[in-house]
């Protein structure tokens, strides 16, 4: 059966060689888009990438790139309900969850899709609510597959007012979990200018384009089914007591600037882990892998870091 699925490319930003993008079936059969790649020579391990809200595996071409010449099989995770991957409502544009346990079935189902096609040893990272994403997979169970695993600005805790929390839980037991948040914005034609997730306008611009050329990769504002499971999954992961029992190698790698996740909240899991490391960028904005070039080579010192001791060159 052939289970190719199609990716966008643009001028500057091409597929990267030695892969491709196919379909895989989620926890509960959906069709969800993951891409995998290989590295020219020899093999040190395998990353399993897995991208932040709103992000299709497209914007990570750069940072695939990145991990091949590292030496790594780099295998992307596009969540479901967002890029070309499974949407709950018929409106595209609608950022919509329907709790965290989908999220959780579809990861481990990437992982047995795609197991015989990873050399180990297995190196997650995770952007965001990838990040947070990730982390909880591990503490409910797989992390004994991986030796290591750094994240991106991790949505360990959100910046919202206590209100908002309210209004939350008020919609939900409502039955607005489908509205949206906030009116929906045009993910399209944002201005740099203002915006609060990079210093660099070429990666920006790049990230616009994509959608330009793709509109099915668009997607907007948030729900309040969305903003009611981003706040349970932030809370649980950060509060669960078995996080103190993960024993393995965690680099939180956290944006001085950042005005969407807590900071505060990032350090505190960090000092819960056993082996975990708090590492601050200072001025860096909540895309880090998105970010400037000095910004992005201090995330890379903190990968190779942890790649040297887990997963060596031969």
């Amino acid at each position: 059966m052939d289970r190719s699925a199609p990716l966008t490319e643009l001028p500057d930003s091409p597929i990267p060689p030695n892969g491709g993008a196919e379909w895989f079936e989620g926890g509960d059969g959906a069709p969800l888009r993951a891409a995998l790649f290989h590295p020219p020579g020899q093999i040190r391990g395998s990353v399993i990438l897995s991208t932040g809200r709103t992000e299709p595996i497209e914007k990570y071409f750069e940072v695939v790139c990145d991990l091949q010449t590292r030496g790594f099989v780099v295998l992307v995770n596009e969540w479901r309900g967002q890029g070309l991957s499974y949407r709950e409502l018929p409106d595209r544009l609608k950022g919509h969850a329907s709790g965290l346990e989908p999220y959780l079935s579809d990861y481990s189902a990437l992982l047995n899709a795609f197991e015989d096609r990873l050399p180990k040893p297995w190196i997650a990272i995770g952007h965001s609510m990838g990040g947070c994403l990730t982390l909880t997979a591990m503490v409910r169970g797989l992390a004994p597959r991986f030796v290591g695993t750094v994240l991106s600005a991790p949505m360990l805790g959100l910046r919202v007012p206590l209100f908002t929390r309210l209004v939350v839980a008020y919609r939900m037991m409502t039955g607005h979990e489908e509205d949206w948040v906030q009116p929906p914005s045009d993910p399209v034609n944002e201005p740099f200018e203002g915006n609060v997730l990079t210093h660099d306008p070429v990666r920006f611009k790049r990230a616009k384009d994509l959608l330009r050329a793709n509109p099915d990769l668009a997607l907007s504002s948030p729900t309040w089914g969305w903003l009611d499971f981003a706040l349970r999954a932030s809370h649980w992961v950060s509060r669960d007591r078995n996080i103190c029992r993960l024993m393995l190698p965690v680099i939180i790698v956290s944006a001085g600037q950042d005005q969407l996740v807590k900071n505060a909240a990032q350090e505190k899991v960090a000092g819960f882990l056993p082996y975990g490391v708090f590492a601050p960028i200072a001025g860096a904005e909540h895309e880090i892998l998105m970010e400037t070039d000095p910004i992005r080579r201090l995330f890379w010192e903190n990968f190779d870091g942890l790649a040297g001791r887990v997963a060596p060159k031969r």
